[in-house]
Formats: structure tokens, sequence, C-alpha cells
């Protein structure tokens, strides 16, 4: 019988037209603009200036605190100015714009396509320190520093570290087409992130709408008694941390905690194949593999892009953008958020562009609650929406703090499945804000 978590979830159709897309290199863009903040915590301040000649892999902006990381250069060329752009979220932010002129990339970095395997040499702080040179962060779409991420406190001990290959946003298909193409580099920066963290076992989840991943991945892992490849029920969002700890190893995160508070660590597929390039091959994190995808695009693709290149390029690559386009998304239709600009840059979060047709991307007409509580039974937290939605219309932001509104992964199952149309995450957000911002005045 297949895992799965046991609260709530949704089945939204899967739409997976770029899956089996071999992973293509994007060309080069004419200029990049690389976004100094692309991670949760403090943004990393620059440290090159106008004018500056930098190499493809060059650090541009060293990290600003704890919870921060380093940002490199993805092209060669000259920095032309430094500037607030837009970015994804709609607001403006600090970037680094880069004229590209060539491809030329510090001799340090191994470009070849050569499998180390070799991790017995390097100790657990040597690869935190490459990993955190690096400015890896967690490539599912959070961007947790993953160096502080594998850092267990004192006290706390890591049992299990979960690879994260679930995928179930539906229409993204890049950590599959990654699973199918890097394996072997997969494995090898998974057992570099268990060594890290000290992790007695790896477990690596996928669902089990991509056999053709579970089968190369156990073929892998054979080798390795401390390796299981745990093939999992079909049922969104079972990528998210506490869902995934719950099916695979049936351990349950406490209402604010954390997964090392019961053992776990969890970092995303993508990210072990980023933290194989830093440690195996000086390889800072300069590019990722993006989705782009809709149901009207000509060319579904999964595409290799270098951090800073514009979305318009990607679009471009994909056939261009179709005519009864309504809506633009970054990331996947539950979890991402649409996008005002297709100028925007590509930053290490971006894990797909979902280009949404106009009949699709109205929201559907809203009708009163009918008290059905479907919103409660497909949440995977076993929140009430319907009750956080109705406190924060009424502004008691501080009493939704008893209703474990900060649990919420806004994984939009809720509004998903209200039959009325509700749209619950759009409150429950507001409400998680207007929270937030009362427990920091609190705080400070």
């Amino acid at each position: 019988m297949l895992k799965t978590f046991p609260k709530g979830g949704v089945h939204p159709h899967e739409n997976k037209f770029s899956a089996g897309k071999p992973i293509e290199i994007i060309e080069l863009p004419k200029q990049v603009s690389i976004p100094v903040s692309q991670h949760l915590g403090a943004p990393a301040q620059p440290v090159v200036n106008k004018g500056d000649e930098v190499k493809v892999g060059q650090l541009i902006a060293k990290s600003a605190g704890f919870i921060s990381a380093n940002i490199h250069s993805s092209v060669s060329g000259k920095v032309s100015k430094i500037e607030k752009i837009l970015d994804s979220t709609g607001y403006k932010q600090t970037a680094i714009i880069i004229d590209v002129e060539g491809d030329e990339w510090l001799p340090e970095i191994d470009r070849s396509t050569a499998l180390v395997e070799d991790i017995e040499k390097i100790t657990a702080e040597e690869i935190r320190a490459k990993i955190a040179q690096a400015g890896i962060v967690g490539l599912g779409g959070a961007t947790f520093p993953t160096n502080v991420k594998i850092s267990i406190p004192q006290g706390k001990v890591c049992d299990n570290l979960i690879i994260n290959a679930v995928e179930c946003e539906p229409y993204l298909t890049s950590d599959h087409q990654l699973m199918l193409e890097k394996s072997d580099e997969i494995i090898v920066g998974a057992r570099l992130l268990q060594k890290a963290a000290g992790a007695k076992k790896i477990y690596i989840g996928i669902e089990n709408n991509k056999p053709d991943a579970i089968e190369l991945l156990k073929k892998k892992a054979a080798k390795y008694q401390d390796i299981e490849v745990v093939a999992l029920k079909v049922k969104y969002p079972q990528g998210g941390e506490k869902q995934l700890i719950k099916a695979v190893v049936n351990r349950e995160v406490p209402s604010g905690g954390l997964p090392i508070d019961v053992g776990c660590v969890v970092q995303n597929v993508g990210t072990a194949y980023a933290v194989y390039e830093a440690v195996q091959k000086n390889k800072p994190l300069i590019e990722r593999v993006v989705t782009v995808t809709g149901k009207s695009v000509p060319k579904p693709s999964n595409l290799l892009v270098r951090i800073g290149t514009p979305v318009s390029n990607l679009i471009e690559k994909a056939g261009g953008l179709p005519e009864d386009t309504g809506k633009i998304v970054n990331g996947g239709p539950m979890m991402g958020k649409a996008v005002k600009d297709f100028s925007i840059p590509v930053t290490k979060g971006t894990s797909g562009i979902l280009l949404i047709k106009s009949d699709e991307a109205k929201r559907p007409k809203t009708y009163n609650c009918i008290r059905c509580a479907r919103c409660v039974f497909v949440c995977p937290m076993g929140l009430e929406p319907y009750l956080i939605k109705n406190m924060a219309t009424v502004g008691m932001f501080e009493e939704l703090q008893n209703e474990r509104v900060l649990d919420c992964m806004e994984c939009g199952s809720c509004s998903f499945g209200c039959p009325a149309g509700v749209p619950l995450l759009d409150y429950i957000r507001l409400g998680k804000a207007n929270l937030n911002k009362i427990l920091r005045s609190k705080k400070s």
C-alpha cells in the first residue's frame, strides 16, 4: 500500500505537459538582473560596484546575517548598475544588473561531467562551509539557506534525512526530469547532506506518478543500505514538509515546531543536486532547471536557466506567449503567485513559469458559504479555514493565534475545494500578515 499523509489533501488535475522533455540549456541573455535577496532572511550585501568586470561564479553579494545567503554572478561581463527592480512578489528590491560579455568562468569551477563520488575525506564542517559559500538555498520554493538547515542545534539529533522528490504541484516537472538525467549526482548530494546533518538514514520520497524516476533511483540506491526510495500516493500537498515526514517515517511535527523536533531534516531533490555541484565541483548556485508550461504553450519545456535571466526569454524559448494567455504565474497553480511583468528575472526560487489561459485565469463567482465544512475536510493541517476567514474579515487578528493560523502552509487546498468559490487562502494570508505584525510589535 502506498504511503501518504492522513489529514486532508486534494487531487487537482496534474497537467504534466512537459513530463519527459529533456532539459534544454537556454541561450544567455544580453543582460541579467540578479536580486540580492533570493532567500529567506537578510538580503545579501553587494561587494561589487558599477563598472566592475565579473566572471561566472564570482561572489557579487555577501550574506548579511545568520539566515542569509551569498549571491554569485551567473554570467561574465560588466556591472552596469545596482538599482531597485520589480521582482516576482510585485515589490521592488535591490538587484545587480550585469551586461553579458562572453561566458568566462572562474577557473576553480569544475565544468566536466565526470561524476565525483568520494566523500570520505571531507568533513561535515567543510561540507556546510562549502554549501554556505556557494549560496545554496532550498530549491523547492521556500529558499531557506541550506547550511543553516543542516546545522543541527545543540540537544537535537537528526535521525532521518528526507529528500523531497514529490513535485506534487500540477504542471511542474523540473524535479522529475532532473532525477532522470542527474540521478547519480543526486545520490552523492544526498549523501553529502546526510554526512553534514549526521543523519542515520536517507529516504527519497517520490509520488507514484513518476514510476521511471522511482525505478531509476531505487537502482542507484541499491548499493547503499541506508538509502530507501519511498513510493508515495499521488495527493496534494504531499510535498509539504510536515505531510512528507508523516507519510515517510510516521512522525508528526508539533504545532509551531520544526522537522528537527522529530529528528528529521527535509531537503528538495534539486537542492541535493546543487549541493553535489557546490561540494564536488566548486560550483555556486548560478543556474537551475525551470519548467515553462501551460495548456496553450507551443513547446512545454524544462530549461536550464542562469539566475537573473528575464522570464520573457524563457517564454520565447517555449514557443512564445500564446494569444489566449490571461495570467503568468511564478511557480505552480496551487502555491505560485501571479506576476505583473514578465521582464522579471529568474531567481533561485523559480521552479516554474505557468501561462494560464484567459478563461481559466478568471476567479469563479463567489457565493455565500453553505457551512459544508469541505475546507476543513481538505486542510492538511487540520485547521478551520472558514472560521479563520470570518475572523480575519472582522479584524480579529490577534485571536487567530489560538486558531493556529501560523501553522497554515498556504497550500490552497481550502480555496480549491470550496464549492462556493470563496478565496479562503486570501483571507488566511491577510490574517497571518496582520498577526505577524502584532507579534513583531510586541517583541520589539
